[in-house]
């Protein structure tokens, strides 16, 4: 009997050995399945998707710590119903939504353009008004007096359409090209010109800028002539007889 046991007990160990097996294979069979359990919980682990603002965040650590796309701008643009029109200021204890959640909607994302884009500058104000083209006068007596008023209006100089154009009549006619070759002036070289016969001297003298500096040119002759018998009568309209 003893001997017969001996020769079992390999038998019993077989058994046993095969039992530790079995064990030391379901153990090897579970312990890749929690290993994977627990790592697959660690990598598919949700990055959190909402942030609770604390003293002394801002917008751009907070982007850049939860690798936000787009920045502190596309972080804003998500949250700025709840952080205000002034990204620089978050207050504690808000949240912001972070991840998927900070896709803004069309709305937000206008509505960040207009606030972290600096606005165009509008276009220059322009200081001076746009020139208007020059008032077309007719080439005629009646023309050159209202050119001429025009002028004189400018510079302060008085006088009336009827008042040149009695003086204008009776020196040369309303020819602009008249001169007087027979009184004193003339013998003394320097004669009368132009519609309101003026002689060179007076002319340079009393010639108003922005005309021509030619006498016998209509406008600049009446303009110096009205400006003359403004310094000395008071006014071309004072004057009724040769001056």
């Amino acid at each position: 009997m003893p001997a017969k046991g001996k020769h079992r007990r390999p038998k019993h160990y077989r058994i046993t050995r095969k039992l530790a097996l079995a064990g030391t294979g379901g153990a090897a069979l579970t312990l890749p399945l929690i290993s994977a359990t627990t790592a697959g919980a660690v990598e598919t682990a949700a990055a959190p998707t909402t942030y609770s603002v604390v003293a002394g965040d801002t917008l751009s650590e907070i982007a850049a710590k939860h690798s936000v796309s787009g920045g502190w701008q596309q972080l804003y643009a998500a949250n700025r119903s709840v952080v205000g029109d002034n990204p620089s200021i978050i207050r504690p204890g808000i949240k912001l939504k972070l991840g998927a959640q900070a896709e803004p909607d069309r709305a937000s994302r206008s509505a960040a353009r207009t606030t972290l884009t600096p606005a165009a500058k509008p276009a220059a104000k322009t200081t001076t008004a746009a020139a208007k083209p020059a008032a077309a006068y007719p080439n005629n007596l009646d023309g050159w007096i209202r050119e001429s008023l025009a002028v004189m209006a400018k510079h302060g100089i008085p006088g009336s359409y009827n008042g040149i154009h009695r003086n204008v009549i009776r020196e040369s006619s309303g020819n602009p090209l008249a001169i007087n070759n027979w009184d004193i002036n003339a013998r003394n070289g320097i004669p009368s010109k132009g519609l309101l016969q003026v002689i060179d001297p007076t002319f340079r003298a009393y010639h108003v800028p922005g005309t021509s500096t030619n006498s016998y040119d209509p406008v600049a002759n009446i303009t110096a002539a009205c400006n003359y018998a403004a310094a000395r009568y008071g006014s071309i309209d004072n004057v009724n007889g040769a001056y």
